[in-house]
């Protein structure tokens, strides 16, 4: 019996003993300590480390363990049965992720009290565009991008909501140290990371200049071992994402007949010219890039070589860009550290005027590009209702084709910028900090009008034409230009930080800059009847007469000095309890003797509610850190005193005695400075689920008090011209989430989801005791504007649209009916500037919104970006502009107003200059993929002299979901929101990109 009971629980035991012992062991890091909450893997069996990293598993010797944590590389090892050490490799994301870059400084991203979103290199490389801040597009929570496609173009960037009417929007770049306007000059290969700031705490270190925000970019240094060597090379083509499908010939025939209520138009029409078609090409791009570097134990270097190439979708736009970079490090000793760095952009374009896209799509389709003679087709017609060389004219808009051959502009610039940082450590904990940075800059330009071949082509079609070009007119007429600036930045600071009885966490900075933007060049100068040259750089045997020379121009703006003291600190109690104070004193050269200083003071508090021992058996979440800050921000980039005279004028004084002279006929404010924003925001970061979900939440309320607007003279003062003063109000108040989950399957697949949503509302709250001077904007060449800015403005977001309300189609005529100030509906005829007008929303989104998704298997990569706003209007420009032979749109010629269709959704045809109404107003919102990118990594031997080799395919915006009916409802315009944003008119479309490249690394 007692043998049958050993053996039975022999029988029991066996499976348990042949499955393994208990392997023990401790995960580290590399620097010895040990690992908390790393997951072991071995099997079936799973655990996870305790606080000391350590942990037991069953399994047997030889058996393949697996460990893995977030923020470290997964480490695969054999089991062993005497006590293991395991050593993790903290991964070279995580450096990015805990370390964010703020003023003249860094610091943990959990020490952090402000509001910043960086973004890593990876995710700007990832989209292959020519500007960064075209690739962060929909990644950052807060900040809205408007680019254009246009190559060669600066994106619009807007960091909570517009806090100015009339002065500058954009961020205040900095890069690597260097104040800058320009980030064209920057190779995103070269990027190392981009940190937005966003709230007043982060903003306020760098005072009169941080209103809109702050961009911080930093590029990349040299790192390992051992020298590495990395090329990339893509190729891409580019097309319209949308086109809009306008009349064909005989259509345009028939609704033009209507119009004119005569039979001018054959409707057998032997010409069907797609104009569109005509201007534009199938646009490439390539981009070569080369990099080179490494260290040492005291020398740090990278050199890097790029050039990117584009030919637009516009005939004979071209554009080509050269980058140099060059960052060293130098460790002379123990104490002494110096930085250097050094780049250079020189730039090559072939501009063309987008008005031809406005003109293609207003050209008739029945003309042609070329008559048989080989002349330029122009909008004549004959007696058979073709388009003729003889006849009379019916529209007065020119051939595109012409207009961009005849268009001969060429452009070149070169932009240096380089810097020397020096660091100095005093003691242990003190540091000091001296940089210097300059930027030099100069462009170049000439543009040849062939004046008596653009004149023939419009006034002399026919073979037999006896129209001669007038004897008195130029032949020709060439115009050079060129500009330069020089600007320079010298800070020089203090660090001291130190932690003090293992609770304390002291860091204070303390400094002074000078910042000058030095005395911008312009001169131009315009010339007649010069020789035909194919190199109108370098133009021999001019004649140099005064007859000949004209348009001279030679201009010097003045030079802006900025003198600055700040300080920061920083303060860490027991781990968990943070606090920042930051004030700035800036001196500015722009203003008035007694207005030229200002203080600029913040503060941050943060409270890390995970560090408490009341969230120690809380395991779902890993951080949870609460912060808010307040500070006060400046504008100086604002409208400055301009004092106007008149001469010439006639008086009479003391009866009939006539006096001539000159008078002031403007009144200027001593006291007009820069604009301050004041900002107070709270925000919620959190990790969560092993940290596999992280998050942001922030809630903020901006406000500037004393913008700068026009207001009018008082009447009675005998002035005629506005004056600008601190005059208004804005306001912002918005939230933004961010959210975003990273997960590892297994060693093989891991994946994430992330998202962001932000919220804005803008306002013009209120303007002091003035009248404020009637600002027009939103031009659209025919005489009429699309926005305002005045006394009724008050309680509008800025940027708003002010037109007429459409009202429908007059049943019994056809004819467009609108809203009057009574609510009645009348006719164009019955309309009244002044009072029928009304606001109809902003070209300011109230909301925008990204998604980002991907997926690693094996050596696969996949991901997808998606970019939206939601609340914005904008203006069909081009829509709009229809009076007498233009084209029309398909859709509006399919189905209008006659005397049989009275029930049409369009109006009946009409040769009238179009009212700008709501008709032609239309939602801004729209959703887009902005980037799909599937990479492949070859397997390479780890002893061959190629490292890595990636194949990538990229789509970029690949697919748009928008309620707009133009080309794009992203319109840069002239960058100014109360002016020429949001209107489509010379619109250069939103392109769709399909690029194919390879990443080598040696």
């Amino acid at each position: 019996m007692r043998n049958f009971i050993f053996s039975f629980l022999a029988l029991i035991l066996l499976p348990a003993y042949m499955s393994g012992q208990v392997i023990k062991g401790k995960v580290v890091d590399q620097t010895g300590l040990g690992v908390p909450g790393a997951f072991v893997v071995s099997g079936n069996a799973s655990t996870d480390t305790d606080f000391d990293g350590g942990f037991s598993i069953n399994a047997k010797e030889g058996d393949i363990l697996k460990i893995s944590l977030v923020g470290f590389e997964s480490v695969s090892v054999a089991a062993k049965l005497t006590l293991m050490t395991i050593t993790m490799k903290e991964s070279e994301d995580t450096a990015l992720k805990e370390v964010v870059v703020i003023g003249y400084g860094t610091r943990k991203k959990v020490d952090n009290t402000t509001a910043i979103s960086s973004i890593k290199a990876e995710e700007i490389t990832r989209t292959k565009v020519m500007n960064a801040s075209q690739a962060i597009q929909g990644k950052a929570a807060g900040v809205q991008v408007i680019s254009s496609d246009a190559p060669g173009s600066m994106p619009s960037v807007v960091i909570r909501g517009l806090g100015t009417a009339l002065g500058g929007k954009n961020p205040l770049y900095i890069v690597d140290g260097m104040p800058t306007e320009n980030t064209n000059n920057i190779n995103t290969n070269d990027i190392t990371s981009y940190e937005i700031l966003k709230d007043a705490s982060a903003l306020a270190i760098y005072g009169t200049r941080a209103a809109n925000g702050v961009i911080i970019i930093t590029t990349k240094k040299g790192k390992g071992d051992k020298i590495s060597v990395e090329i990339e090379s893509f190729a891409g083509i580019r097309e319209p994402l949308k086109k809009v499908k306008m009349a064909g010939s005989n259509k345009y025939s028939h609704y033009s007949n209507v119009a004119l209520q005569s039979t001018k138009f054959s409707q057998d029409q032997p010409v069907n010219t797609d104009w569109f078609d005509e201007i534009t090409r199938t646009g490439t791009y390539t981009q070569n890039n080369a990099s080179i570097s490494g260290s040492t134990e005291n020398i740090k270097y990278f050199f890097s070589l790029g050039n990117y190439s584009e030919k637009g979708i516009l005939l004979g736009l071209d554009y080509d860009r050269v980058t140099f970079r060059n960052n060293n490090e130098f460790k002379l000793s123990k104490k002494l550290t110096i930085n250097q760095n050094f780049s250079l952009s020189s730039t090559k374009s072939v501009p063309k005027p987008l008005s031809a896209f406005t003109n293609a799509y207003k050209q008739s389709p029945i003309v042609p590009v070329y008559f048989p003679n080989g002349q330029y087709g122009v909008s004549w017609v004959g007696a058979d209702g073709f388009a003729s060389t003889s006849g009379s004219s019916f529209n007065n808009v020119g051939n595109p084709v012409a207009q961009l051959n005849y268009f001969d502009e060429k452009q070149k610039s070169v932009l240096l910028q380089g810097g020397l940082k020096l660091d100095y450590e005093i003691i242990k904990s003190l540091k000091f900090t001296s940089q210097f940075n300059g930027e030099y800059y100069n462009w170049k330009n000439y543009n040849y009008e062939d004046t008596k071949a653009i004149w023939e082509s419009s006034n002399n079609p026919g073979q037999l034409s006896t129209i001669i070009y007038p004897a008195d007119k130029n032949i020709n007429f060439l115009t050079k230009g060129r500009e330069e600036y020089f600007n320079w930045n010298l800070s020089n600071y203090l660090t001291y930080n130190k932690v003090f009885a293992d609770i304390h966490d002291v860091e204070v900075t303390a400094g002074i800059e000078t910042s000058v933007k030095g005395s911008r060049e312009k001169l131009t100068i315009g010339r007649r009847n010069v020789n035909p040259n194919a190199n109108y750089w370098s133009l021999k045997d001019v004649n140099y007469a005064g007859d000949d020379i004209t348009n001279y121009r030679d201009e010097t703006f003045n030079e802006l000095r900025l003198a600055s003291y700040f300080g920061r600190f920083q303060y860490k109690l027991k781990d968990r309890y943070l606090l920042t104070g930051t004030i700035r004193r800036d001196g500015s050269s722009n203003f008035g003797k007694d207005y030229r200083w200002g203080n600029f003071p913040a503060f941050g508090l943060g409270w890390i509610i995970t560090k408490e021992s009341f969230m120690a058996d809380i395991k779902a979440i890993n951080v949870l850190k609460l912060r808010g800050g307040w500070g006060r921000l400046g504008n100086q980039n604002v409208p400055l005193n301009n004092q106007s005279y008149a001469s010439g004028l006639s008086s009479y004084l003391g009866g009939s005695i006539l006096n001539e002279g000159t008078t002031i006929n403007s009144q200027i404010d001593p006291s007009l400075s820069w604009e301050v924003t004041e900002e107070t925001s709270i925000g919620l970061d959190f990790e969560l689920l092993d940290s596999r979900l992280k998050g942001t939440f922030d809630v903020y309320d901006k406000n500037t008090n004393n913008v700068i607007l026009y207001t009018k003279p008082i009447t009675t003062s005998g002035i005629t011209y506005e004056s600008a003063g601190h005059v208004g109000e804005v306001s912002n108040k918005g939230y933004e989430i961010s959210l975003r989950w990273d997960d590892k399957i297994n060693d093989d697949l891991s994946y994430w989801v992330g998202g962001n949503y932000s919220n804005n509302k803008n306002e013009l709250t209120g303007t002091k005791k003035v009248f404020l001077s009637i600002q027009d904007g939103g031009n659209l060449g025919n005489g009429q504007n699309t926005k305002i800015l005045d006394d009724t403005s008050v309680g509008q977001p800025l940027g708003s649209f002010y037109m007429y309300e459409y009202a429908g189609i007059d049943a019994a005529n056809g004819k467009m009916l609108y809203y009057n100030a009574a609510g009645a509906k009348v006719t164009q005829d019955a309309l009244n500037l002044n009072t029928d007008r009304i606001y109809v929303g902003s070209i300011m989104p109230t909301s925008t919104y990204g998604v980002t998704l991907g997926v690693n298997y094996k050596n696969f990569d996949l991901s997808v970006d998606g970019y939206g706003t939601a609340g914005a209007k904008v203006y069909n420009g081009k829509k709009a502009q229809r009076f007498s032979g233009e084209n029309i749109e398909d859709s509006l010629a399919t189905d209008f107003w006659t005397v049989n269709n009275t029930s049409a959704t369009n109006p009946g045809p009409f040769n009238q200059v179009p009212v700008a109404s709501t008709y032609y107003l239309e939602s801004g919102d729209f959703f887009r993929i902005n980037n799909i990118t599937l990479g492949y990594k070859l397997p390479i031997k780890e002893d061959g002299w190629v490292s890595s080799c990636r194949l990538y395919v990229n789509a970029i915006n690949p697919f748009i979901t928008q309620k707009f009916s133009g080309f794009s409802p992203e319109l840069v315009g002239d960058g100014e929101p109360t002016k020429t944003q949001g209107v489509e008119l010379d619109a250069y479309p939103t392109l769709r990109s399909f690029v194919i490249g390879a990443n080598l690394k040696f």
